[in-house]
């Protein structure tokens, strides 16, 4: 809905919904680089703090940018794709928790 506010384009939003996933390219170095690397990428704080500066210094691209960004982490987090441990790639916080309710 915010991404509609502002009117930003749709493509864009279709050619960058999956390039936060680029952040588990760190998985060729190692288990723990891997995971750093995509828990940085799939952290909430980062866009949202793109988004806040963006959005106070009139920068659209980059506020349309944090929009989308925040939607795949959104997104991932529907899917039950949470933050990885370096144990496994398939460690995820969301799991863990799923396991404690059970």
């Amino acid at each position: 809905m915010l991404y509609r506010h502002f009117q930003f384009s749709w493509i864009l939003f279709a050619f960058l919904f999956l390039t936060p996933d680029l952040f588990m390219l760190g998985y060729l170095i190692n288990q723990r680089a891997g995971s750093s690397l995509y828990n940085l990428g799939h952290t909430l704080f980062i866009p949202l703090a793109l988004f806040a500066t963006a959005y106070r210094t009139h920068q659209h691209l980059l506020m349309a940018i944090a929009t989308i960004w925040f939607s795949h982490i959104a997104f991932d987090r529907v899917l039950e794709y949470g933050l990885k441990y370096s144990t496994h790639f398939i460690d995820t916080h969301l799991q863990y928790l799923g396991r404690m309710r059970q």
